[in-house]
């Protein structure tokens, strides 16, 4: 993987945990775990993207979009399990 893929999925999964630390209903673990749980998140997210064989040269804005929904994923996954364990 080239550096600017990298940091497109290291940069959504970011941006996922903090948005979600914002709109989704209160729960959790706090700020700091929504972010890491995001980076977690779009690192699977992105593993699977290339499991499937799917284009590496998608480019950075396809795998930015594949890190956002697995991070999305992760952090919705954590509050539902939090509010149901």
């Amino acid at each position: 993987m080239r550096f600017d893929i990298v940091a497109a999925w290291a940069l959504a999964g970011l941006m996922a945990g903090g948005l979600a630390g914002s709109f989704i209903k209160p729960g959790g673990y706090g700020l700091l775990t929504d972010l890491l749980l995001g980076l977690a998140g779009s690192l699977v997210g992105t593993l699977i993207f290339h499991a499937l064989a799917m284009s590496p040269e998608a480019g950075w804005l396809a795998m930015a979009a594949v890190a956002f929904v697995g991070a999305a994923s992760m952090i919705l996954g954590q509050r539902w399990w939090y509010t149901h364990a």
